[in-house]
């Protein structure tokens, strides 16, 4: 009888001890682990004679002072400064505008008003002096200006930069406005 019952026993234990044995390699293998990510892709497909803004005219941050001044950015995106204005961070990018035209096509840009307001938090300020990035670059203006699409492909891409006007005790936050560039194909 004794037999018996140590046989019993290990019969169970003998049970669990393979249960364990099966059972351990998954409770203690790593964990795989899988990450995932999503990028995007992008494309334009131009039609002929096409025009379109590629990104905004952001004159970066700034800090007014008792003092008004001005921001230049150029159509290269350097920024200068005038007065009381303090240039703050590498901020600033020029407004960029592409297309499609056809190789030594003649074009015309104007603006539709020599100057616009951006308004905030505080006073509304002055964007005059719109400069396109072309060469040499030239200010635009409501009077048409001629250029020529010199890529042989048609395509052409070109930046405008501008001056803010800031004013004295500019109270601080985001400005905004717009502007209006209007090319006719010739």
């Amino acid at each position: 009888m004794r037999t018996s019952h140590i046989i019993c026993p290990l019969r169970k234990q003998r049970g669990l001890a393979i249960f364990a044995l099966l059972t351990a390699p998954a409770a203690v293998s790593p964990a795989l682990a899988q990450a995932g990510a999503q990028g995007e892709a992008e494309a334009i497909v131009l039609r002929p004679l096409s025009f379109f803004k590629v990104n905004d005219l952001d004159f970066g941050s700034i800090i007014a002072s008792g003092t008004s001044g001005t921001v230049r950015l150029a159509p290269d995106g350097s920024r200068t400064r005038t007065g009381g204005v303090t240039l703050a961070g590498n901020g600033g990018e020029p407004a960029r505008f592409a297309g499609l035209g056809t190789p030594n096509r003649q074009v015309n840009i104007s603006l539709g008003s020599n100057s616009i307001w951006i308004t905030g938090p505080g006073n509304r300020m002055r964007v005059r002096d719109f400069e396109i990035g072309s060469t040499p670059t030239a200010i635009l203006s409501t009077t048409p200006t001629r250029f020529s699409i010199a890529s042989a492909l048609g395509n052409y891409n070109f930046p405008v930069g501008g001056t803010l006007e800031v004013g004295a005790n500019q109270t601080p936050g985001d400005y905004s406005g717009t502007f209006t560039i209007t090319l006719n194909y010739l």
